[in-house]
């Protein structure tokens, strides 16, 4: 029998009236009372609270810990600077993902954010590939929530003005009203905002403290799958996997080409050089229906081209929107596939990732 763990604000979510449900674990809000895609426009607008409590975050301490972190993962770890995080993958010796990630060096310390459902994974593999002077310490006191949209910033500065001028995917040690907070730029939905890592006895203070203003809403686990397929953004489990590696899953940006001491270098750079069987794509259709998970795409001839991995409704589009794994050598941009759902046959095209262009903060030059 599985336990169902609860975040620190699980009596926050049940207060306001979220529908709950299970996810990795963790029971988790799907949505609240105005649902999901009033939620998803209210973040695309304004600004959204989420509850992402259930992600692991490790703090890795030690002698040399960047240099042999970095044996794992493709990206460059030695040259963050404090105050600086980089999103990468933990590789396994074929290439594979053992989870997407993203490392933030605090200075006396690098801090990982790895995916709820591959915590144990990610700890496991870390104590069977690092040395004993680097320690692995799995937070489990430490919250984490989400303030993403156009106005996060407005919020946000109102309790700490420095967070402002913040560039993208920096990360900082501070104070919100007296609460402690390590607080970065970044986010899964394609806006600019905000992550804030929180010990759990002050999380519930803290959240209630940014559902105060009336640009916040508190958005659920729905609208974040659907903000985050419309920027073009990795699911675990549905775009990644231990059998995708960075090169099929589009993410060969995150791939330093001069390296080849990490697991998984070897196929990683040989599908770089001479390209991948399969490749990650946006799709879309003309119809209404949800081109769902799993789903097989079809040329016009009748024969299996690739699968879909994720679809739901893109409410700022107003139209569904999907990403699939597509054999490399039908990708064309406009290409017509086809789908088959309750004996239908549903066409579909490709189309360039993101749907919705991202609009980060870029720290403007005077």
């Amino acid at each position: 029998m599985h336990i169902i763990e609860k975040t620190a604000l699980h009596s926050l979510h049940t207060e306001l009236k979220a529908k709950i449900t299970p996810f990795a674990g963790y029971a988790m809000p799907l949505h609240y009372p105005p649902g999901i895609i009033k939620e998803h426009l209210h973040t695309r607008t304004k600004a959204g609270l989420f509850d992402i409590s259930h992600m692991g975050q490790i703090r890795l301490t030690g002698d040399q810990s960047a240099a042999e972190l970095e044996k794992l993962v493709p990206s460059n770890i030695q040259t963050l600077q404090p105050g600086q995080q980089r999103y990468t993958a933990l590789t396994n010796k074929s290439g594979g993902i053992i989870d997407d990630l993203i490392i933030a060096n605090l200075d006396k310390y690098l801090l990982l954010i790895v995916n709820a459902s591959r915590k144990d994974a990610v700890v496991q593999h870390l104590q069977i590939h690092l040395p004993h002077h680097c320690q692995i310490e799995l937070l489990t006191e430490q919250a984490l929530l989400a303030l993403q949209g156009p106005q996060a910033v407005t919020v946000l500065q109102q309790n700490e003005k420095q967070l402002s001028k913040m560039p993208y995917m920096s990360i900082r040690q501070t104070e919100i009203n007296n609460i402690p907070c390590t607080i970065s730029r970044s986010g899964y939905t394609g806006e600019d905002g905000f992550e804030i890592s929180v010990a759990n006895i002050f999380a519930n203070n803290l959240a209630q403290r940014l559902l105060s203003h009336t640009e916040v809403l508190p958005i659920g686990l729905g609208a974040r799958d659907s903000l985050r397929l419309e920027a073009g953004f990795c699911l675990y489990g549905h775009e990644l996997s231990t059998e995708i590696t960075a090169v099929e899953a589009n993410l060969s940006w995150l791939v330093a080409k001069e390296r080849t001491d990490y697991l998984g270098a070897k196929r990683t750079l040989y599908q770089f050089r001479e390209g991948a069987q399969h490749y990650r794509v946006g799709i879309q259709t003309s119809g209404k229906s949800i081109l769902r998970s799993g789903t097989d795409l079809y040329d016009s001839q009748g024969n299996k081209v690739g699968k879909i991995s994720s679809g739901s409704f893109g409410a700022s589009l107003q139209k569904p929107v999907a990403m699939a794994y597509v054999i490399a050598e039908v990708i064309a941009p406009g290409t017509t596939f086809f789908c088959q759902q309750r004996g239908h046959d549903i066409p579909v095209s490709l189309t360039p990732l993101p749907f919705v262009k991202h609009r980060y903060y870029r720290e403007t030059k005077s």
